[in-house]
């Protein structure tokens, strides 16, 4: 089998026409010596960049994973609504609070009785933020009842759905991807 590598950027000078199969190999090859300094002097190179035209997420916030002091979930949405923005993605984004993290979304008022505190819902405004950037907020009605919470308890935007393991499913059909840090 040929092949033309005229336009390999190895070979380039080199008076190669047509060539025998191996030329592949040793034109990979020096490419890969070309780009190993650059590897090796300890600055960062892409070799893999992702760029999504659309993006449908579900994030599944359902336990306490943190970074810091912030939920890692949070954390996660903000680093990917950057990343959509940067590319010029298309994105639906939605992030479901229940069980254990089920109070990431109370209001202040709400938030200082169940967490037996005085400073309000710490997370309020990255979450206010994030809606700004489109992430629509949804809580669990298994987790609410079970809590004693009612509508008025969360803050402004939140949906209640049904139930949060439903409510991913039908998501996970509709070609949302899950995220659950």
């Amino acid at each position: 089998m040929a092949y033309d590598y005229q336009d390999c950027a190895w070979a380039k000078g080199m008076k190669i026409g047509k060539v025998s199969h191996m030329l592949p190999v040793a034109c990979l090859a020096g490419l890969a010596l070309a780009v190993s300094p650059v590897m090796a002097s300890g600055v960062l190179t892409v070799t893999r960049p992702v760029i999504l035209r659309e993006a449908r997420v579900v994030m599944n916030l359902d336990h306490a994973a943190f970074e810091g002091d912030n939920p890692t979930g949070l954390n996660f949405l903000d680093q990917i609504m950057r990343d959509f923005r940067a590319a010029g993605t298309r994105s639906r984004v939605i992030a479901i609070a229940h069980g254990e993290l089920g109070y990431l979304l109370l209001d202040d008022v709400r938030y200082n009785q169940v967490r037996r505190t005085s400073r309000g819902n710490p997370y309020k405004n990255i979450i206010l933020n994030l809606q700004q950037q489109g992430v629509k907020f949804e809580e669990c009605a298994v987790t609410a009842r079970a809590n004693g919470w009612v509508n008025g308890d969360f803050l402004p935007g939140v949906a209640i759905v049904t139930s949060a393991n439903l409510r991913i499913l039908q998501l996970v059909g509709e070609d949302y991807v899950q995220i659950q840090p």
